[in-house]
């Protein structure tokens, strides 16, 4: 069955050029002038995905998307805002309503046809994965048993389409998680516990897949707009994990990774042991990750700095025990090994 694309906007060379970029990569389109008709069109019909205009008269992309999701059944359709607008309070106006990403206005045809695919990919992996633990729960009724029958690999490909975003994390997400993985080993965790954590930290920085590539790939300092941006993925990777309800914990690394011991982290400000101990555990492999890391700005750091760095947030950034099992880690690791390739 060919893709089935809902275009919403009252340009109508929009309209037909969109229309004509995606019909001749044999997808099904449907186009429509208002957001009033998109919600009555919604009524009665499900495609795969929309694009949506911003600016339209009576009643614009905002209010089209708020109207969208008071339809149970059409909430969950991917949104892919159109703009011609370079204004990144609309971008994170529009990813805060619910928006997957954004493509600019005048369409370019391999943009237009590369994000619309990459999307739809990304919500039938989502989709897929959900399946798979519903398959698993029916089958099996220990928590443990149910864990090790989740297929991996989707995972690791949903965890691999994150760090494929941005130029200069690959491989980011899988270390994070084997780190958090010997962090909880040495911690004492049982080893059911150990895979949650492993799982969780694969998928920690799931949000960025709704953060514009230009801002995570910008090689310049972020702008304050940009930055606040970035700070919502980790409330945009809670929200694309809730729906996985027979592993609701698995939203705890996604949305708490940021928080700092101090209560000076986002986005909830949590302190000390408010913030769950996976996600503490996470925070720390995810910052020794960082820095041990290659950057567009700079190479690998020294192992020593890297000690020094982690050493020096204890207590302050970071969770004192969770810092002092890290250290040891990295005292062990005398060829140093924990890191980049």
């Amino acid at each position: 069955m060919n893709d089935w694309i809902l275009v919403v906007d009252d340009d109508a060379s929009n309209l037909k050029m969109a229309s004509h970029i995606l019909g001749r990569a044999q997808m099904r389109v449907s186009c429509l002038k208002s957001g009033e008709d998109a919600v009555q069109f919604l009524e009665e019909n499900r495609p795969d995905l929309i694009l949506l205009d911003i600016h339209m008269p009576i009643m614009d992309g905002f209010q089209t998307m708020a109207a969208i999701h008071e339809n149970k059944s059409a909430a969950d359709i991917p949104v892919i805002f159109l703009t011609a607008d370079d204004d990144s309070s609309t971008e994170k106006k529009g990813l805060e309503v619910g928006a997957v990403d954004f493509i600019r206005k005048p369409f370019v045809p391999e943009v237009l046809l590369l994000r619309v695919r990459y999307t739809i990919d990304l919500k039938r992996l989502q989709a897929d994965l959900q399946k798979e633990v519903q398959k698993k729960t029916q089958e099996i009724t220990a928590q443990h048993e149910k864990l090790e029958r989740i297929s991996m690999q989707i995972v690791k490909a949903l965890s691999g389409a994150v760090d494929a975003k941005d130029t200069y994390t690959n491989g980011h997400s899988l270390r994070v998680a084997e780190y958090s993985r010997e962090i909880a080993r040495r911690a004492g965790f049982s080893g059911e516990m150990q895979d949650d954590i492993y799982m969780m930290g694969l998928l920690h920085d799931v949000g960025k897949i709704g953060v514009p590539d230009a801002i995570i790939n910008k090689p310049a300092h972020l702008t304050e707009d940009e930055y606040a941006v970035i700070k919502n993925h980790p409330v945009m990777g809670a929200r694309i994990l809730k729906n996985i309800k027979d592993f609701p914990k698995l939203i705890t690394g996604a949305r708490w990774h940021h928080e700092r011991y101090d209560g000076k982290g986002y986005p909830d400000g949590i302190a000390g042991e408010e913030i769950p101990l996976e996600a503490r555990i996470i925070a720390v492999a995810d910052a020794y990750d960082a820095m041990s890391s290659r950057r567009s700005y700079r190479d690998v750091l020294p192992q020593e700095t890297v000690r020094s760095e982690i050493e020096k947030g204890k207590g302050t950034q970071f969770d004192p025990e969770v810092t002092e099992v890290v250290l040891g880690m990295i005292d062990e690791d005398t060829d140093y090994q924990m890191r980049e390739k």
